[in-house]
């Protein structure tokens, strides 16, 4: 059976992708030293070895990777032993060409990057076996591997791939998943310009078409890509439970990335990690934090790793800003404080050559220890090692936002009312003002339980599936609160309309029906009228007949005039509110402030602004934390009467704390 994450890291994870090959092997001691002074407990190793394992087809090297395991288990440092196929060797693709990925003009990739391989090559899987079943067979008994790294960052680069292969597969899941031809022209929408089919061979891949692609095979092709991809990490994982069933896998997610459902994904991981490299021109991180918050719902509240981020610039933005002193700890402190029980970098030492040479690192080009770089990273670490106890502790929040990738991918395929709508910026909008007001919040499929949430949000839930309504129907028929927005309730997960009025499957929820919608030009603004107040709105509005909800806010100007822009109702013992349009923020604020108030969720504290305060619970301890993303110092009241205990210093604390500019503090209570 399968060690839990906190059996074979009973410690938050600190350290980061090592990759010795790119250095000689008198670096290795010195590394290794260093990576002790600094707390480092944990790397990655291997993760891009291929070709320096398998130099030859079926010669497998590992001498160096013995020697390089040995020095980090002396050191007291484990491993993340990577499976090596993150990016093939040049000699497999000489070799048999069809490995590589091809465009959609019929071109193929080439060697010279990483990511270059096709997901159905029957050749490449085939070589992924042997490599993988070498190494989970050298290295299963081997004491510093505690976890299994499986390839790295899926689709990052290459998401798509229109090869022969890929075409036959695609037909192959289409009938798989279809049965009858029949049954696909009818899901798909084909007596619509006479795209009907007659066999499976006359289906082709969505590429050079004179005008708009049909959106249902457009859909089906996304998640054929996904399932695929997602063949290539199930088939690996099964190799490693075979020969170390005992270790825990996983692969490293992404921000902001849309190919691939991680929902879907989390069920095969261990444990979820992801990478985050959040750019400093944004000021406070509230993107970063929505998706360590996303990362930690993905397996229900389960820890994450943040399994890299950088600790001083990146080197792939049109300019890379450096982080300031204090930001590197700071933002590192928002990942354990949002359920993170892991904190790596990319990468250990600062790479030399390659297309990834001026990426920050631990170990900064100069090796210098007195580097400002590396003393942050020191720093850091040795603090980490004061909070063990913090290890598998929970979040619990009362909030929760539905985030569906199928629904993602819908919103924004073309030919919509307004192709200008971004699926996270609304949900972005929506999670900010719950960051702003230190509320929890999780992440949830609209069909995932909603039973402990007493507020739910579904920002443009624009894809409904079947059973979903009946399943967020009965959430706010039990009690709960429900806010919705507009482009909501409009297609199923063929994209094909529900028809009976916008939006069908929620009109008896919301008790009302929208007539059509109105999207706004880019520079357009229109204003709601609310409690007296007049607010901006702009890029949509939706024309409501009420069927029984109440307006909260009407529409100022333009031909709708007057009509309702944001409605209420009672449904069973709960309550929906629906949102017709795109509120400027400051609307939002208030409009959950007060539903906030109603439902009596509460911050753990009240802070100055741009203070973030977070909570995670173990058994009956609760851990507090407070960062500072303000320059200046800030004073934060505690609760009266109660004593707190500093988890980084020891000091017994009441009454209130003093925070410097970017500092942090972590009380125990």
């Amino acid at each position: 059976m399968v060690k839990s994450i906190k059996e074979v890291m009973p410690h938050i994870a600190f350290g980061g992708d090592y990759n010795p090959e790119q250095w000689s092997e008198e670096v290795w001691l010195e590394d290794a030293r260093l990576m002790q002074e600094a707390g480092v407990n944990l790397v990655s190793v291997a993760i891009f070895s291929w070709s320096v394992i398998e130099k030859k087809e079926g010669q497998f090297d590992f001498a160096w990777l013995d020697k390089i395991l040995d020095i980090l288990h002396s050191h007291g440092i484990g491993v993340a032993l990577a499976t090596a196929t993150a990016s093939p060797p040049a000699w497999l693709s000489s070799k048999y060409p069809e490995v590589l990925a091809v465009k959609p003009d019929g071109s193929r990739y080439q060697v010279g990057s990483r990511q270059h391989y096709s997901p159905n090559s029957k050749r490449f899987l085939e070589s992924v076996r042997k490599l993988v079943t070498e190494m989970a067979t050298r290295y299963q008994d081997h004491p510093a591997v505690k976890m299994w790294h499986i390839n790295n960052e899926y689709a990052c680069h290459l998401a798509e791939c229109y090869s022969e292969e890929s075409l036959q597969a695609f037909r192959k899941w289409l009938k798989d998943k279809y049965q009858t031809i029949d049954t696909l022209n009818r899901k798909w929408g084909t007596a619509f310009w006479s795209q009907r089919y007659n066999n499976w061979d006359e289906i082709h891949f969505p590429v050079n078409l004179p005008t708009f692609y049909n959106p249902s095979q457009m859909l089906d092709y996304k998640r054929f890509m996904d399932q695929a991809i997602f063949n290539l990490y199930k088939t690996e994982k099964e190799i490693l439970r075979e020969i170390t069933p005992d270790i825990p896998v996983f692969t490293n997610f992404m921000y902001e990335f849309k190919p691939l459902d991680y929902f879907e994904w989390a069920k095969e991981l261990d444990l979820v990690t992801w990478d985050s490299y959040p750019d400093p021109r944004e000021g406070t991180p509230f993107r970063h934090a929505m998706h360590h918050d996303l990362m930690r719902s993905l397996k229900d509240g389960a820890p994450f790793y943040l399994m890299e981020q950088v600790t001083s610039h990146v080197n792939w933005r049109d300019i890379n800003l450096t982080k300031k002193p204090g930001e590197m700890r700071l933002w590192s402190y928002s990942t354990v404080a949002r359920g993170g029980d892991g904190v790596m970098y990319f990468q250990w030492r600062q790479g030399r050559a390659g297309a990834e040479k001026f990426h920050g690192a631990m170990v900064p080009h100069s090796s210098n220890p007195e580097s400002r770089v590396y003393q942050e990273v020191k720093q850091l670490g040795n603090e980490l090692k004061k909070l063990d106890r913090l290890v598998g502790a929970k979040t619990k929040a009362k909030v929760a936002i539905m985030f569906d990738w199928e629904n993602w991918w819908a919103v924004e395929l073309e030919g919509k009312p307004h192709n200008k709508l971004s699926y996270l910026d609304q949900v972005y909008q929506y999670y900010k003002v719950f960051y702003e007001k230190n509320i929890a919040v999780d992440f949830v499929k609209p069909d995932m339980s909603l039973d402990k949430y007493d507020l739910v949000i579904a920002p443009m839930l624009y894809m409904i599936k079947d059973g979903e309504s009946a399943h967020i129907e009965n959430y706010v028929k039990d009690g709960g609160t429900l806010v919705v927005s507009f482009f909501s309730g409009i297609a199923d997960e063929q994209d094909h309309i529900h028809l009976g009025g916008y939006p069908a499957p929620l009109r008896n929820l919301l008790g009302l029906t929208v007539d059509e919608f109105a999207p706004m030009a880019d520079d357009e603004v229109n204003e709601i009228l609310t409690n007296g107040q007049r607010m901006k709105v702009n890029l949509w509005a939706d024309i409501i007949k009420l069927e029984g909800a109440k307006p909260i806010a009407h529409f100022t100007q333009n031909w709708y005039k007057g009509k309702p822009a944001i409605t209420s109702y009672r449904y069973g013992k709960g309550t929906s509110i629906y949102i017709g349009t795109n509120p400027a923020d400051d609307y939002l604020t208030e409009l959950f402030s007060g539903l906030l108030t109603q439902l009596k969720i509460t911050a753990p504290f009240n802070t100055p602004p741009k203070v973030e305060v977070a909570e995670r619970v173990t058994g009956e301890e609760r851990f507090l934390f407070f960062l500072n993303h303000n320059d200046d110092p800030v004073t934060i009241k505690l609760e009266k009467g109660k004593m707190y205990t500093s988890c980084l210093t020891d000091e017994e604390i009441s009454e209130e704390i003093v925070l410097e500019g970017k500092d942090v503090a972590i009380l125990s209570c």
